[in-house]
């Protein structure tokens, strides 16, 4: 390689910043930094770790408050390990402990992470411009674990006049392959790099990056958009839970949804919570579950037009009026309105005869209750999926019509039908209910 090509190679420079003093709650952290004598240029990056800017925020508390601390920073508990817990915090991030620190604060303390991390590394970025007369970015950055890695990097928490996210959608790479999923995150980037000459405990909060100008963002060019523009969404993240937790939350997504959408359900998806519900508990190592899916509107039609037919008859035995049988049948309007029928039966293989019916009832009721847990797997599994379902049990009313439409053996026994589809619009809270009132200890 020439000199020339050399000098062509893109670089840059990385340095901490010496001769920042201990910041106390009040102080102004822009002149703090400009009086270490900076030589900062325009277009350099200004790398700030989040505890100075804390500590200037007088975000600082007891530490014997550390707990009522988190708790008070948490939003949602993502994942929790005994003592440990991993939460999204007050300000959308998603880490230990909600950033509560006991590092690099007097004993005895705690501190927070600031109330606004994009207006703190605004009003630094603000205060330099004032005070020196560069346009410079700022970061503020903090210590972060990450899923899948051992060890801990800095990230940018808060971002003033940085382009904190270069989205090369749309290009192409040196090959001319298209780039259709590629976003850079460019701050976290830049608080790694600061990281590495600032380290953990050296007492240098302040790095500088120099020779990055294409960083440096304008509002019109989204330098405005802040940190908070790197966090992903909970509805976009995949990985949003931990594993008890993520149970938790199926079942307490697991509602009885009425109206769907349009939207085809993936058959994937479905024969996914089969899967799950096959693994209920159940007598004598047997597999009691049946499932029959109707992915076909024909199939749907025929199943639910004969259940109509029969419902009818059964209602004008009973010598209702067609006003009270039209509006029984209109019951079964959520079946007929969604785009996916499944159809869980019970079978008895494996079952023990006794010959004695209490014994013989029993046997059967086993078998019933291993049943249904295997329907709540099922409808539990769906909720993951993000499909709603409702469990209607018309089909038990109407066993033989069903297996005949159906073409089942006489030996399953339908236990309802599962609507299920996306669901049309959010439902309603849940209503609370007390476990405790549910429970007797003796």
């Amino acid at each position: 390689m020439t000199g020339a090509q050399a000098d062509a190679a893109p670089s840059y420079r990385v340095w901490a910043l010496p001769g920042m003093p201990e910041v106390r709650e009040g102080d102004d952290l822009a002149k703090l930094i400009a009086a270490t004598g900076p030589g900062l240029v325009d277009g350099d990056v200004l790398l700030v770790t989040s505890k100075i800017v804390s500590k200037a925020e007088g975000r600082i508390v007891e530490a014997t408050d550390r707990e009522a601390a988190i708790d008070a920073e948490t939003v949602r508990v993502v994942a929790r390990r005994g003592t440990i817990r991993i939460v999204e915090n007050r300000q959308g991030l998603v880490m230990a402990a909600a950033g509560v620190d006991a590092s690099n604060t007097p004993a005895g303390t705690v501190l927070l992470l600031p109330e606004d991390s994009d207006a703190s590394a605004r009003m630094i970025r603000d205060g330099l411009r004032d005070t020196l007369g560069v346009d410079v970015g700022v970061v503020v950055t903090d210590t972060f674990g990450r899923p899948w890695r051992n060890g801990l990097t800095d990230v940018a928490i808060g971002a003033a006049g940085v382009r904190v996210l270069d989205d090369l959608r749309g290009g192409t790479d040196g090959y001319g392959n298209p780039l259709s999923a590629t976003i850079v995150a460019t701050a976290d980037e830049l608080a790694s790099a600061g990281d590495l000459v600032k380290g953990k405990a050296s007492g240098l909060p302040v790095a500088v990056v120099r020779g990055l100008p294409h960083v440096i963002a304008d509002a019109a060019e989204g330098g405005d958009a802040g940190a908070r523009a790197m966090v992903r969404v909970a509805a976009d993240d995949m990985f949003r839970l931990g594993t008890s937790e993520a149970v938790r939350e199926a079942l307490n997504l697991r509602r009885t949804v009425r109206e769907f959408t349009d939207e085809p359900v993936d058959p994937g998806s479905v024969r996914r919570a089969v899967a799950a519900a096959v693994t209920a508990p159940a007598p004598h190592h047997t597999t009691p579950w049946r499932f029959v899916l109707l992915e076909s509107a024909a199939s749907r039609h025929r199943l639910l037009d004969a259940m109509r037919d029969a419902w009818i008859a059964d209602l004008r035995g009973d010598g209702r009026s067609e006003e009270s049988v039209a509006k029984r049948v209109r019951r079964g309007d959520v079946l007929r309105n969604a785009p996916y029928l499944a159809v869980p039966c019970l079978v008895m293989d494996g079952s023990h005869t006794y010959g004695d019916e209490r014994r013989d009832t029993a046997e059967r009721e086993m078998f019933v209750v291993a049943a249904g847990a295997g329907v709540q797997n099922f409808l539990v599994a769906l909720a993951g999926e993000r499909l709603g379902s409702a469990w209607v049990s018309s089909t038990m009313f109407c066993r033989s019509v069903v297996r005949e439409v159906l073409d089942l053996p006489d030996s399953w026994d339908p236990l309802g039908a599962v609507a299920v589809g996306h669901p049309k619009g959010t439902p309603p809270p849940r209503a609370a209910r007390d476990a405790g009132a549910f429970i007797q200890v003796r």
